[in-house]
């Protein structure tokens, strides 16, 4: 009886130490490296008037996602000025993606 808990256990550790070294052998996805936009300031936030302003030390032509917090588009626009109107969304957490020129920057957006 002794010796089938001595071969069940070296069994065990066997098959864990395979999985382990397994698992060790994976390469994780590098991530994307992105530049940020310099200067950037989104406020308020949180938003209760249904305006939010987004600027940046070079304020070019900005192109705006914003995304609810499963991942669905929600909003998409293309900024000249700093104003972007998210009254039509409702007060919730969204995440914001901003692009000016070569650089992107995402933040966390709060609508009251």
């Amino acid at each position: 009886m002794a010796k089938n808990y001595f071969y069940i256990t070296f069994l065990l550790a066997f098959f864990f130490t395979v999985s382990v070294s397994a698992q060790d052998g994976k390469q994780l996805p590098k991530p994307q490296e992105s530049t940020s936009i310099e200067g950037l300031s989104l406020y308020p936030n949180p938003v209760t008037n249904g305006k939010v302003y987004i600027s940046s030390k070079n304020d070019l032509e900005k192109e705006v996602i914003v995304f609810d917090i499963l991942g669905k588009k929600v909003l998409q626009a293309h900024l000249v000025t700093k104003e972007l109107n998210v009254s039509d969304l409702p007060p919730g957490v969204y995440i914001i993606k901003i692009s000016e020129q070569n650089a992107s920057t995402t933040r966390k957006l709060i609508i009251r």
